[in-house]
């Protein structure tokens, strides 16, 4: 969280939302999108599911790499790519969404104030 706000103060861009997503990855919900990414991949690449339990620790990488490296490497790559696209355009509708309505609400002000 941290490094976000670090990185999104001189890159100038939205630090709220920068720090808020930080928290879409967290270790309750690590598992459960390092599977779907495996998934992703497997369908992707045409490869048969490996059965696996996931560990969040160094040993179990290195021994399931061999195994489930590159599917789960791929579907990382295009959930993050589909993620980073519905994000930009999901974001963008926002923004255009609150500039309208800031400048609805200007407008009806300056109808109500008296000439």
């Amino acid at each position: 969280m941290v490094v976000s706000a670090a990185v999104a103060i001189p890159l100038r861009v939205n630090l709220p939302l920068s720090v808020a997503l930080v928290w879409v990855t967290n270790p309750l919900t690590m598992p459960i999108l390092f599977y779907i990414a495996y998934l992703v991949g497997t369908v992707t690449l045409r490869t048969p599911i490996e059965p696996f339990a996931f560990e969040a620790s160094w040993a179990w990488l290195q021994h399931s790499i061999a195994a489930i490296g590159k599917p789960f490497l791929t579907g990382c790559l295009l959930m993050g790519i589909c993620s980073a696209i519905v994000g930009y355009f999901v974001i963008d509708w926002l923004w255009r969404l609150s500039i309208r309505k800031s400048q609805l609400l200007l407008a009806l002000k300056r109808k109500r104030q008296p000439h």
